[in-house]
């Protein structure tokens, strides 16, 4: 079975998801597989999440997964007890961090400056959500704070202004291993029922991420 970060390196971009009713869980995961992208990062900014996450590992298991934006000890919990294959954080909390190794959980904590960096290539990590990226300083700002890390083979995750127009300038990057999309499946989609768009664009996400991979290799 893959690992879930090599399969969301695979594919290029991770859709990011705020969804406020559990009830649409099977309904968008059925579209975003239909649009080629076994994938979904369900965000613990709703109550929703981790019932979500738990109807859709249990009732779509061929789709992968992951709980965001875990903010505490207690969110990474709920986001393994629910089922969830991989987490991702905003920005770097050291408990959470030693939780996720202790329980061999995959996880990528948010970084934004050199120090940030400094703590996951002490930890041991491997791939690192750059976030907010666009805030942050773009392409330009990644390239450079990772310059130094860069035999270590860290790569990252932007996420945060990221876009179908803008996400080739990510992707030429070697460093990058995929882009966070929250344009994909925003919450006016799921919560309007648009599963047609949020499938067409999922897979407009796929055929742009690889064809921008296919250019730059």
């Amino acid at each position: 079975m893959i690992a879930p970060f090599d399969q969301a390196a695979t594919l290029g971009v991770v859709p990011v998801i705020a969804i406020e009713r559990s009830s649409d869980a099977v309904a968008l995961a059925d579209a975003l597989l239909e649009g080629g992208l076994p994938l979904a990062e369900i965000t613990f900014r709703t109550e929703a999440a981790a019932e979500v996450i738990a109807i859709m590992a249990e009732k779509r298991p061929e789709l992968l997964v992951g709980a965001g934006t875990i903010l505490t000890p207690d969110a990474l919990r709920a986001a393994i007890s629910a089922g969830a294959r991989f987490g991702l954080a905003p920005g770097f909390d050291a408990e959470i961090v030693a939780a996720a190794k202790a329980k061999d959980f995959p996880f990528a904590p948010g970084i934004m400056t050199p120090s940030d960096l400094t703590a996951v290539s002490r930890n041991g990590l491997k791939l690192a959500k750059f976030f907010p990226a666009k805030a942050a300083g773009g392409p330009s700002m990644l390239e450079a704070i990772s310059a130094p890390f860069a035999h270590l083979g860290t790569r990252f995750v932007p996420t945060g202004g990221v876009s179908l127009d803008n996400m080739h300038e990510w992707l030429k990057l070697g460093a990058v291993a995929a882009v966070g999309g929250t344009w994909i499946a925003t919450k006016a989609d799921i919560g309007e029922g648009r599963w047609a768009d949020i499938t067409a664009k999922a897979r407009a996400a796929v055929a742009r991420a690889k064809q921008i991979r296919e250019v730059t290799r």
